[in-house]
């Protein structure tokens, strides 16, 4: 039987196969919410699913799934291949931020919330109010990126030091030569991401100590691209947000370096699943409603998105899971198919 994210692997009925948790726990949603009646291996003599195939159950109807901008290309392209066999599915993607996707998901407003982050207490308290329940699923991996402008040719590398004299709580640090004497005397410009992002949390605890702990004279947003356009438009730009959208932008943006500790690196899909990119790797996740899954088109979404990850991963161009990650995720599948 294929595992979750063997590559061309499409089952004919996936069932909701994997809860993994960041700390190793596994939600209170009962696993048996979760199974299919079957699974087809790759190579079985079931009929084929795709879209055009006379046999497949051709579904229709909403997939609503929101959060954050970091996670969301990622969602995008599980519903690109996703249409190509269920064409009548409607998967919309928004990007209000971690925090923000957290509040429609904890209300019942959405199916699936795209998270950069886990889901913090207070999220899980408004969720429990409403009586929403869920899994919690660890789809790829990030590395959150510092960039600067092209022209930038004075800045190769920071320390977790530098950058946080640079975005600590009141810094006045409006200038190059401020952070270092030996950079010239050029105004720096800020962006990143808004507080509603679970990029912001997760820069300001590993960078300022705190989470949400951060400078305010900036320029914050939810959309990756106002970052991209601002870092472009100056010269004394710096910005961050994950690593996918470095590497959609990496003819317009410089890449800088960050030194954690042991020298400088650079993030790269290498350095993010060795953990050698201190302090700025990340799992990335997408929370799914208990009571959605009831919704066949729903629960076929998912099945697929995690079914299809390595495709999935690749197509939006994501740092991928490692072995041991994945090895996880078919143990768990197998203990699922127990329950």
């Amino acid at each position: 039987m294929a595992t979750p994210g063997s590559p061309g692997c499409r089952p004919v009925r996936r069932g909701l196969n994997v809860i993994k948790t960041v700390r190793g726990r596994l939600t209170a949603l009962t696993a048996a919410l979760f199974l299919t009646a079957a699974l087809t291996a790759c190579g079985s003599d079931n009929p084929s699913t795709d879209s055009g195939g006379d046999t497949a159950e051709q579904l229709s109807g909403e997939v609503k799934v929101d959060g954050s901008s970091t996670v969301g290309p990622l969602s995008k392209a599980a519903a690109d291949l996703y249409a190509e066999e269920q064409a009548k599915v409607n998967v919309t993607v928004g990007t209000s931020g971690t925090g923000g996707g957290f509040k429609k998901f904890c209300v019942g407003e959405t199916d699936v919330s795209d998270a950069s982050r886990p889901i913090k207490d207070s999220e899980k308290a408004e969720c429990d109010a409403k009586g929403v329940k869920y899994a919690e699923l660890i789809v790829a991996n990030d590395a959150l990126s510092v960039v600067v402008n092209k022209e930038n040719t004075w800045t190769d590398c920071l320390t977790v030091a530098q950058l946080k004299k640079i975005w600590e709580p009141k810094s006045k640090v409006a200038n190059w030569n401020q952070v270092d004497p030996s950079f010239p005397n050029e105004p720096m410009k800020l962006f990143g991401a808004g507080t509603d992002s679970g990029t912001f949390d997760y820069f300001t605890d590993e960078i300022n100590g705190e989470e949400g702990a951060s400078r305010t004279d900036y320029t914050p947003t939810e959309d990756d691209n106002v970052t991209v356009q601002g870092v472009t438009g100056s010269k004394g730009g710096l910005g961050y947000f994950g690593f996918t959208y470095y590497e959609e932008n990496a003819d317009k943006l410089k890449l800088v370096k960050v030194d954690g500790g042991g020298g400088c690196v650079e993030p790269s899909v290498a350095t993010a699943q060795d953990g050698s990119y201190k302090p700025l790797s990340r799992p990335l996740f997408v929370y799914v409603s208990g009571a959605s899954l009831a919704k066949p088109q729903v629960k076929d979404f998912v099945d697929f998105y995690i079914q299809n990850i390595d495709e999935v991963v690749k197509e939006a161009k994501y740092v991928p899971l490692t072995a041991e990650q994945k090895t996880t995720l078919a143990a768990e599948f197998a203990e699922l198919q127990k329950s």
